[in-house]
C-alpha cells in the first residue's frame, strides 16, 4: 500500500498543480468582470437573512490513510457548529465514502453524494457536483434551496503537511489560492460582449466547477500523501513488532532447550550416582 500511494502521489501532485494556473486565470476573469459591471448576478448576490447552507464535505473512499478523513470531518463538524450558532440550517453535501459512513451511522439527513473517485477526482464529477450545487443555491430556500455553500476539503501543502480547510464558494468569494497577487497584478480592463451578465451566465458554473475540481484534486494528494505516510508506519511498526517477538521467541526457545540439557544432566548424573551405590 505504501508504494502503491507512492507511486500515485507524483500523478496527483502534478495534476493538483496544473489546475492551479487556470483556477486562478478563471478567478481573475470572474473576478474582473463582477468589479467591472454593475450586473447583479444572482451567483454574486448576498442574500438577506441568509437561513440555509451547503456544506461539501470531500473526503476519502478508503481508509488506511491515518487521520485524513478523520481530520476533514473534524473540520466540517466545526464549521456545522459555526452555521449553527448563526442559526442557519446546514445541508450537507457529500463527496467519499468515509464521509458518507459517517452521516449514515448517524442517521443525518444528506441533499447528495457521490462517491468512487476520491483519489483521481475527473472533471466531469467536479462538473457534476457543481451543477447540483448551483441548483440548489438558484432555488429559493422555500423550495429546498440554500443560500450560501461553503467547501470542506484537505489543502496540500507538502508531502509532510495537509491541512483541512474551508472556503465560501457562493455568493462568490473571490479567493485567489496560496500566493497573494502582486501589487502590479492588477486586474485587467475587459470589454464584455455580448453583455456583462451574458458573460457571467458563462463564466461562473465554469468558476465553480473549477473551484471544486481544483479542491478536489487538493484532496487526493493529499490522502495518498497521508496512506503513504501512515503506510509506512505500519510497516515500520510491523516491523519493530516482528524483532521485539522474534527476540522473545528466541529468549523462550533458549530457556527451553536449557531446561531439557539441564533435566538431562540431572537425569545423568542421578543414573549414574544409582550405578555407584549399587557396585
Amino acid at each position: 500500500m505504501e508504494l502503491i500511494a507512492a507511486s500515485r502521489i507524483v500523478k496527483a501532485q502534478q495534476r493538483a498543480k496544473a489546475a492551479g494556473p487556470y483556477a486562478r486565470e478563471l478567478t481573475r476573469a470572474v473576478s474582473a468582470v463582477a468589479t467591472f459591471s454593475n450586473v447583479d448576478h444572482p451567483l454574486t448576490t448576498e442574500k438577506p437573512n441568509p437561513k440555509r447552507a451547503a456544506v461539501l464535505l470531500i473526503t476519502s473512499d478508503r481508509g488506511q490513510a491515518g487521520a485524513y478523513s478523520s481530520s476533514v470531518i473534524r473540520e466540517g463538524e466545526r464549521l456545522n457548529q459555526l452555521l449553527r450558532e448563526s442559526e442557519k440550517e446546514i445541508v450537507p453535501f457529500l463527496s467519499g465514502r468515509k464521509g458518507i459512513a459517517y452521516y449514515t451511522f448517524r442517521q443525518r439527513e444528506v441533499a447528495q453524494s457521490w462517491s468512487g473517485d476520491s483519489d483521481a477526482p475527473s472533471f466531469a464529477r467536479a462538473r457534476e457536483i457543481a451543477d447540483a450545487l448551483i441548483e440548489a443555491f438558484l432555488k429559493p430556500t422555500e423550495e429546498g434551496g440554500v443560500d450560501e455553500i461553503h467547501i470542506v476539503f484537505t489543502r496540500f501543502v507538502s508531502m509532510l503537511t495537509q491541512k483541512p480547510d474551508v472556503i465560501r464558494l457562493l455568493p462568490l468569494e473571490v479567493v485567489e489560492g496560496e500566493e497573494a497577487p502582486a501589487a502590479e497584478d492588477v486586474l485587467p480592463l475587459y470589454e464584455f460582449e455580448p453583455s456583462a451578465e451574458d458573460v457571467l451566465d458563462g463564466l461562473l458554473p465554469k468558476y465553480v466547477a473549477s473551484r471544486i475540481h481544483f479542491c478536489m484534486l487538493q484532496a487526493a494528494a493529499s490522502e495518498l500523501a497521508s496512506r503513504q505516510r501512515a503506510m509506512k508506519s505500519a510497516t515500520d511498526n510491523a516491523q519493530d513488532l516482528i524483532e521485539r517477538l522474534t527476540r522473545e521467541y528466541n529468549q523462550v526457545r533458549q530457556s527451553a532447550i536449557t531446561q531439557e540439557i539441564s533435566e538431562i544432566v540431572g537425569g545423568a548424573n542421578a543414573l549414574a550416582d544409582a550405578n555407584a551405590g549399587s557396585e
